[in-house]
């Protein structure tokens, strides 16, 4: 009866910390720039992604340059990134956000 204890604790503390960091679900986004005083995001938005499935295949350019060609931008003056991931990584999609003129 110890053992089957031991084990739902274990079950119970393991559930917690995983919730809890975000492996079920993450989606995050944040800045690839420094210079926060001085930004400024121009009129301009573009996007481009990469994606991840089961760890095994990846596809997609979620580069700046390809970014700055969905919004047809030509001066780039700010730059994000975002990360959606689901199921410890099961599926993640990788998106580069760049403003401009």
């Amino acid at each position: 009866m110890k053992i089957v204890k031991n084990i739902a604790v274990f079950s119970i503390c393991t559930g917690l910390i995983l919730a809890s960091c975000g492996c079920a679900y993450t989606h995050i986004q944040r800045p690839l720039d420094r210079n926060f005083d001085t930004t400024q995001l121009g009129v301009k938005e573009g996007r481009s992604h990469a994606y991840s499935l089961f760890w095994a295949v990846a596809w997609g350019d979620a580069g700046t340059k390809a970014a700055a060609r969905q919004g047809e931008i030509t001066t780039i003056r700010h730059a994000d990134t975002e990360v959606k991931s689901v199921c410890l990584g099961l599926y993640t999609r990788v998106t580069t956000v760049v403003y401009g003129d």
